[in-house]
């Protein structure tokens, strides 16, 4: 039987009139029905948010930390619920649950830390004053959340904000509402998280637009952590930019990897299957380009698909070995399998793979891609990935830099110097050498450039976007005025 999820506003639970259906992406059985927020509901919510402010920003920063240190524990004691959740709501393998459940507690640990840092700087004076730069809370933020990663995402856009004194607003994807964020509001309940810091709202796919707007643009909003896909993301940007609003939005990806003919086989091949399979290719940073220079390409396309063939597709929750999942919904399986059709269309071949069955897309290489097809252009989100050759670094940049997107990449080779070298190149936020482009850490600069975002989420680049910054003086010198004042 579905439970019944409510949303989270001033440490209660709140019920509505209407609900949605939040189904299992494998079987499309309903998971839960959840509350349907509607814009008087998110009003709400914010003007909570904002009441709670004064007394949360207030508190000795080590009470703060207290709190992330407490909800991290919480958090770590419901993994194996929250690995069923991630296989059951996101449809997510049950090793990438077991990777996201135990990454979510080192966000709290490190915001924690992040209150114990240094919040600003004395600077020196011409007049002798006591000159100083200082960073506050900045007052309520609200966090839009995706699907994919639901609960480390969500965690990493509002757990630094909140350390650093700010209040939050929550909105999951109505894909994921639980574990991108009723799952929080139940932790920040069990610890004891004073009403109103971390408030949750959830609405459908029908009132998204209306809810996503106010949280960007009410007044009492100060800043926006926004998570997504790059149109999405142009929007909020849009509107925050029009008030005047700090937002930090991390978007889409059309990420390389990069093989060169010194490369360790064994790593080159682990970096591309992981890189463009796990969670079936819907991650932000997956691995959509595979680069490989033309004195290995056979060796290496021999090995890739030898090694994507081996992966089992299936149902997450029937079969832990089941490592490939189903696509989140029908639009994603039709937006893959458009590509896939336009690239095959225009004289790709399809090396291994290439079956779609209901939401499940077998990991799929493709070699003779070209750039007029669009899986060269687009972000694909899907398991479906192209094999291209190169014969020199420069091309091989080229070919990296020819997206519109920048947000993560990844280089192998032996040669270190080389491989800095082609990472200086690149146009991307992040780049991994001797790794998949796939890499997060909570305390990292985390984010894109180009159409793949702006702004950086983690550590101490999160506090200082969610706080502002301020200058103080205290004059000791007795600056005179002009003699006519």
């Amino acid at each position: 039987m579905a439970r019944k999820l409510d949303y989270y506003r001033g440490g209660e639970w709140v019920s509505t009139a209407t609900r949605f259906a939040d189904n299992n992406p494998a079987t499309d059985e309903v998971w839960a029905e959840v509350a349907d927020a509607d814009l008087n509901a998110v009003r709400q919510a914010i003007q909570t948010a904002q009441e709670a402010f004064a007394a949360w920003s207030a508190l000795p920063y080590s009470k703060r930390a207290h709190y992330m240190t407490a909800m991290a524990q919480e958090f770590a004691n419901r993994q194996s619920d929250v690995v069923d959740a991630l296989k059951a709501e996101a449809g997510g393998w049950f090793g990438k649950g077991m990777f996201e459940s135990g990454y979510v507690p080192e966000v709290f640990h490190a915001a924690a830390a992040t209150t114990y840092a240094p919040v600003g700087e004395v600077m020196p004076s011409e007049h002798h004053k006591l000159s100083i730069a200082s960073r506050r809370p900045m007052g309520v933020v609200s966090v839009i959340s995706p699907w994919n990663f639901p609960a480390l995402l969500s965690s990493r856009g509002f757990a630094f904000p909140m350390a650093a004194g700010n209040t939050i607003v929550l909105k999951p994807s109505e894909e994921t509402p639980y574990t991108g964020g009723l799952l929080f509001a139940e932790v920040a309940e069990a610890v004891g998280l004073p009403p109103g810091v971390l408030n949750v709202v959830t609405c459908s796919r029908d009132n998204v637009q209306a809810v996503g707007n106010e949280l960007v643009e009410n007044p009492l909003i100060k800043g926006i952590s926004f998570t997504g896909s790059t149109a999405v993301g142009r929007q909020i940007a849009a509107k925050a930019g029009a008030h005047l609003k700090k937002a930090c939005v991390e978007l889409g990806g059309k990420d390389a990897l990069i093989i060169c003919e010194d490369a360790d086989m064994e790593r080159a091949l682990g970096a591309a299957n992981f890189g463009s399979f796990m969670h079936q290719g819907q991650i932000c940073m997956s691995a959509e380009k595979i680069l490989v220079q033309e004195g290995i390409f056979s060796e290496f396309l021999a090995g890739f698909v030898k090694r994507a063939g081996a992966l089992k597709v299936g149902d997450p929750s029937a079969d832990n070995s089941n490592v490939i999942g189903p696509l989140i919904n029908d639009k994603q399986v039709a937006t893959v399998q458009s590509q896939l059709q336009d690239a095959i269309a225009k004289g790709a071949k399809v090396e291994v793979g290439g079956n779609i069955d209901g939401r499940f897309v077998e990991p799929t290489i493709l070699t003779r891609v070209t750039p007029e097809m669009t899986i060269y252009q687009n972000e694909t989100f899907g398991p479906v990935v192209p094999v291209i050759p190169f014969q020199t670094d420069e091309q091989a940049v080229a070919i990296a830099n020819d997206t519109e997107y920048g947000l993560s990449s990844g280089v192998v080779t032996r040669d270190e110097q080389r491989a800095l070298a082609i990472a200086s190149g690149l146009e991307t936020g992040m780049c991994h050498i001797n790794c998949s482009p796939v890499n997060d850490e909570p305390h990292i600069p985390f984010g894109g450039s180009k159409s793949s975002g702006v702004g950086r989420h983690g550590g101490r680049w999160s506090t200082e976007t969610f706080t502002e910054t301020r200058w103080i003086t205290i004059d000791r010198g007795g600056r005179p005025y002009p003699p006519m004042f």
